[in-house]
Parts: C-alpha cells; structure tokens; sequence
C-alpha cells in the first residue's frame, strides 16, 4: 500500500503563467469602481508584497523569484515606467497588513502580492479605506470581492474548462470525487457549479475522508455511485501528495477504471513530474496553460537569472504585464476596477487571462492527457477570450 498523505499545505496551487498584453477594449462599467487615479506620464509607484522572512525556507525562494519575475516583465514594457518598492511580509498576515499600510502611505497606487489567502485578505482590508486595489498572488476565490483581486488559478476556471471540453466530447455525465477538507470541499463546489454553468449532468458527490485508510473505504461507495449514476467521467480534486496515486490505483482494481470512465482532475497531473509514471493516471484529461508559453518564460528567467521560476512566480509578471498594458493606454484611471477588469483581458506569460468583477480570473487553459507517461495536448489553450468558452 502507498504511503501518500501529508498535511494539507496553504491553499495556493498554480503553474507559472505569463508576458506581453493583449490590445484591450473599452472598460466596463462598474457600480463600485475602486482604485487609484495616476499620472500616466510619470513613474508609477506599485508595492510588490512577497513573503520574505518567513520561517517556511521555501518561502524565500517563492519571493525572490516573485520579484525577479517582476523585474522581468518592467524590463519588456515599452514606453511605461514602473517604480517598483519590494515589501517583504514573512507570509504573515499581521505583517502583510503592515506592509500594505506602509506601502500606501510610500505612495504606492497598487499592491501586487501577498500569496497566502489571510495575508491577502488582511492587507487588502487594510488599505480599502485609502482607495487602493490589491492583486494578489492567491487562488482562493473565497477572499476575492471589492478591492481584492486574485490573479492565481482557480478551481472554478479549471473546472469549467474540463466540464465543457468533457460535455463537448460525450462525457455528459460528470461525478465528483473529493476530501473531507477545505480544499476538497472548495473543489467539489467548483466542479458542480461548473456542471450547473456548462449544462453537464450531475452524476453524484463523493466525499473520503482525508486518509489512506478513508480512501480505501471510499473505493466501493465511489464505483457504487458511478455505476448507479451512469457516470461518464469522474472528476477528482486530489493531487499527487494527496489521494491521486491511491485513487487512480485502487478504482481501476474494484472495476471503475479508465476503460470505461474518464478521469479528470482539477489539479495539474505533470507536477511533479514523477506523476507521469502512475498507471492509473494514464488517459486521464487535465487543464494546463500553454506549454509552449510556460517554456518560452523559463527560458527567459533562466537566462536572466540562472535558474528556473518558482511555479507561481509568474504571476508577478502577469501583474506587472495588465498593470503596463492599462497605463500605456494614457488614461488616469487605469488602476481603477473598471479598467482593470475590462473585458478583452491580458497576455501573460502562460497565456490569456482577465480579471472578474467579483475578485476572481479567467485564463486561457489547454486540456491535456497523459499517453505513455508523456504529456500531450488534446485541445490547445485559446488565443483570445472572443467565443473561448471561459
């Protein structure tokens, strides 16, 4: 029997993503348009919060390459001057809203950052009151809303990706497999919201208990629910320091395997790369930016700085790109929530993707499979947000 489960880590997933920006169309009305107003023709003063300091030692890894991918995306915008100011939070949220308050009161006009989902919350509670909007790196949609921006992938976007593709090619009938924790219950709502929104058919909930032993007593109940439900697909929100290895090992052997149901997950099945070599992952259908794109922004932090991006850092560089593109445009409102969620979105460095409303995202993803322990992309990720289904 694998031993797999470890404590559930801070809920921040997400690949590397993105450079350049897409031409962009008028800004949409907004009811609360929050937001500072900025000279275009000046230096524009933008805090970056990265959790240095903190006791975690991979956090200092996380924010250095956060501010070198930063750097970066300052380095290709043509014509617009970024004053970039580095505020280190220790992934504190106490420290975070202290930053953020000393940020403001610096002349900040927007807050890029922090990562965790109470240090993005405490910062942006911190500075609503000064009219100042914050993009931070997290993915938990569950923060976003006035002037909280998340720019990190989110479930609800992976989910309504895969249920369409999946709907799109017969796979009508779409169940959910998840823990009995927080990021397991955000993932199953994700997945049914999205069934709901892409007009799936709901083929039942599966919930295990977040153990080797809770998983191993879910295997019945899960081939019972699908085989009752005639499920098309199973969709499965663990990853592969989660319940991904055990799953896809035990369902095949009790009879729901992949010859018969389509897998899918709600996380990314070529990280680690060591996921590859699972049998039972093999077939199985996954949401990833464009490879291409990925690759192309390696290789240029590589060249810069010598070493790889963290797999969230680039999404410094997405901040930096939508803040860029917003102010070239000449307009003193281009840090405002209108300008910033207008619709035709930006070009990051793992593709398109656009900012809600509501706080969340959308981006542009590619579904991929895994044939002969090697990825290989079944529907390329989309160039632009006209007609893409997002």
């Amino acid at each position: 029997m694998l031993s797999f489960l470890k404590p559930a880590k801070r809920f921040v997933k997400g690949a590397a993503l993105s450079a350049a920006v897409l031409a962009m169309a008028a800004c949409d009305p907004s009811s609360l348009n929050t937001g500072q107003r900025i000279s275009p023709s000046a230096p524009v003063p933008v805090a970056l919060l990265v959790p240095a300091g903190s006791s975690n030692s991979g956090d200092a890894l996380l924010a250095q390459s956060l501010e070198n991918a930063a750097k970066l995306a300052i380095s290709d915008l043509d014509g617009v001057q970024i004053d970039l100011r580095v505020y280190a939070t220790a992934g504190d949220p106490g420290t975070a809203q202290a930053a953020a308050l000393k940020a403001v009161d610096e002349g900040a006009k927007i807050i890029l950052g922090p990562v965790f989902g109470e240090a993005a919350n405490a910062a942006a509670t911190a500075v609503a009151s000064k009219n100042v909007n914050v993009l931070s790196f997290s993915n938990n949609t569950t923060i976003a809303g006035g002037n909280l921006f998340v720019l990190g992938p989110t479930f609800d976007n992976t989910a309504n990706r895969l249920v369409a593709y999946a709907r799109a090619n017969g796979k009508d009938g779409i169940m959910s497999v998840y823990a009995q924790n927080s990021a397991g219950e955000l993932g199953n709502t994700a997945i049914n919201n999205a069934i709901a929104a892409q007009g799936a058919r709901a083929a039942g909930s599966v919930s295990y208990e977040f153990s080797q032993k809770g998983v191993v007593a879910a295997v019945n109940v899960i081939k019972q629910t699908a085989e009752q439900n005639l499920a098309d697909a199973v969709f499965l929100t663990s990853n592969t320091s989660g319940a991904l290895p055990l799953l896809t090992q035990l369902m095949p052997e009790a009879g729901l395997g992949p010859d018969t149901t389509q897998f899918m997950g709600l996380t990314r099945w070529d990280i680690p790369a060591q996921t590859l070599e699972l049998p039972g992952v093999q077939g199985g259908w996954f949401a990833m930016p464009d490879p291409a794109l990925t690759d192309q922004f390696q290789s240029r932090y590589a060249q810069s700085y010598g070493g790889l991006p963290h797999p969230i850092g680039g999404l410094a560089y997405d901040g930096i790109a939508a803040i860029g593109a917003l102010v070239k445009a000449g307009n003193s409102d281009a840090l405002t929530s209108s300008a910033l969620t207008q619709g035709a979105g930006f070009q990051g460095v793992n593709g398109i993707f656009r900012l809600r409303n509501d706080g969340t995202n959308e981006r542009g993803l590619a579904v991929a499979t895994i044939r002969d322990k090697k990825v290989v992309i079944i529907d390329p990720a989309p160039t632009n947000f006209a007609g893409a289904g997002l």
